[in-house]
């Protein structure tokens, strides 16, 4: 199969009313078993690496390469994704080796500077086929920022997608990154009102930390990407864990990568039919 443009499953999905699954990718394993997962599910779904992910390995395009390479060859339409840049290089790096969108993160940035930023972003990828998100309304959790009063403003956001002419945008409605519980508080009513006003589809960061009842709402609401990472190496770690504990000799990392990859798997399929129930579909 070849590989899929992200708007070719954002898109339909905003219309749609659904949400769509866009899940991190730390290594090889996890990029194998999100595939899986959308393959059992029978769901398109969104592989992300982020810029924290390009300096874990060193470099984009051993790991970048890999997966672009899973996602061709999976049985469901499968989109590759640069996830939270801030590096100018990297985005250009990533189109260059086929990325199908980035997401340029230049809200820690004053809102001029970020909109100038993004602009320059959005035309060099818009000449070059390349969907972009970018944030607006910074969710916390990065970097240890932890921020949960910022909000996204809706007249704000309207403003922002006409000014850069970005293709998503991630909002600030309550969410947090790295959250390690399901217990973040969503502003549903704000997030009516952005997807009222921004006219793209949205996206939400920092999703591990919304609980399953609570991601139906944030889709019906308004939510089209949903962002999940530390969800699923939660997951990851938890059998992995499992099995060194139960096999103290164990020396092959096969041995644990496998039941990882393999719990993975069944977490991807279970959000992507938890994200289908948006429209109660």
């Amino acid at each position: 199969m070849p590989l899929t443009a992200s708007d070719d499953i954002v898109g339909p999905a905003h219309r749609a009313g659904v949400g769509v699954g866009a899940f991190n990718v730390v290594q090889l394993e996890h990029a194998e078993a999100i595939v899986g997962g959308a393959e059992a599910a029978g769901r398109p779904v969104v592989l992300q690496i982020s810029e924290n992910t390009v300096r874990y390995h060193g470099s984009l395009a051993p790991i970048g390469l890999a997966i672009l390479a899973l996602a061709r060859a999976a049985l469901t339409p499968v989109a590759v994704h640069l996830d939270h840049a801030e590096s100018t290089d990297l985005v250009h790096e990533a189109v260059e080796l086929g990325f199908t969108s980035v997401m340029f993160d230049a809200s820690g940035l004053p809102y001029e500077k970020n909109v100038s930023a993004t602009r320059e972003i959005t035309d060099h990828c818009r000449a070059r086929n390349v969907w972009v998100e970018a944030e607006l309304g910074e969710v916390g959790g990065k970097d240890g920022a932890h921020a949960p009063g910022v909000r996204t403003d809706p007249d704000e956001a309207r403003d922002f997608v006409a000014a850069t002419g970005v293709d998503a945008l991630a909002v600030a409605v309550g969410s947090s990154h790295a959250m390690a519980t399901r217990d973040a508080v969503l502003d549903f009513a704000l997030i009516t009102a952005l997807r009222d006003t921004a006219g793209v589809p949205l996206v939400l960061h920092g999703s591990s930390g919304v609980a399953d009842a609570n991601l139906v709402r944030a889709v019906r609401a308004g939510m089209t990407k949903v962002n999940v990472s530390t969800h699923l190496n939660r997951a990851f770690t938890r059998a992995a864990r499992a099995h060194l504990d139960a096999h103290p000799e164990a020396v092959d990392p096969r041995g644990y990568l496998g039941p990882a990859r393999a719990a993975v798997a069944v977490e991807v399929t279970h959000l992507l039919g938890v994200l289908s129930a948006g429209n109660g579909g």
